[in-house]
């Protein structure tokens, strides 16, 4: 009878500090080469210039129409507040939340459009007809 009871007691704690063990050592091994890890979406730094900011069209939240939700910060664009319309897509946003996105990511935040750089070459031609 004592054996079966020490058995009893013995086993279940030792399994458990077996599982306990094996998982210290998986979270020592995620630990050291966490470093290792290469990210799913590559971050990168090609937004937009000031110059190129500049030459994105600017309106007020009056001329936007119905869209009038700025879907960066998720806030209604007031009509008085100024505005950035995207060129190709149409889509606006607050002049902050769109200056503030562009100058990191080139790409419209509503439907991942990349911004043309004909945009920007075409209005320097204009600009200077030489």
């Amino acid at each position: 009878m004592m054996p079966s009871m020490f058995l009893a007691l013995f086993l279940p704690c030792a399994g458990m500090s077996v599982v306990f063990i094996i998982y210290m050592c998986l979270l020592c091994y995620a630990a050291r080469h966490l470093h290792e890890i290469i990210p799913v979406k590559p971050t990168s730094g090609n937004g937009l210039s000031a110059a190129e900011l500049d030459k994105l069209p600017k309106t007020t939240g009056h001329e936007l129409g119905l869209a009038t939700e700025c879907s960066i910060c998720l806030d209604d664009i007031e009509s008085e507040q100024p505005a950035r319309v995207v060129p190709g897509c149409n889509h606006g946003f607050h002049l902050q939340c769109a200056d503030t996105w562009f100058a990191k990511n080139p790409v419209c935040p509503v439907c991942r459009n990349k911004l043309d750089p004909n945009l920007f070459q075409s209005a320097e031609t204009e600009t200077n007809p030489c």
